[in-house]
């Protein structure tokens, strides 16, 4: 198993972070997924046999959200689900 932290933009409520764990938990090989609004990130466990790094940002991109950086926030250039 493998634990990945990306970092999330554009969630801004609850329904966004039900959205990034939804998108997140159908991809296969995905065991669990802990999205933090607050904090803008999600950590996932996946096994790297069934999946990538890169699935994991295709289905956060997938689910209208963006991707940051780890250290340098990226501007949003979304609205969220709301």
């Amino acid at each position: 198993m493998q634990t990945e932290l990306l970092k999330v933009t554009g969630m801004t409520c609850g329904g966004c972070s039900s959205k990034v764990t939804k998108a997140l938990t159908a991809v296969p090989g995905v065991n669990k997924v802990d999205v933090s609004l607050a904090a803008g990130e999600a950590t996932i466990q996946y096994d790297e046999r069934l999946t990538s790094q890169a699935a994991l940002q295709s289905a956060v991109k997938g689910a209208g959200f963006g991707l940051g950086t780890t250290g340098t926030e990226a501007p949003s250039r979304t609205k969220g689900c709301c």
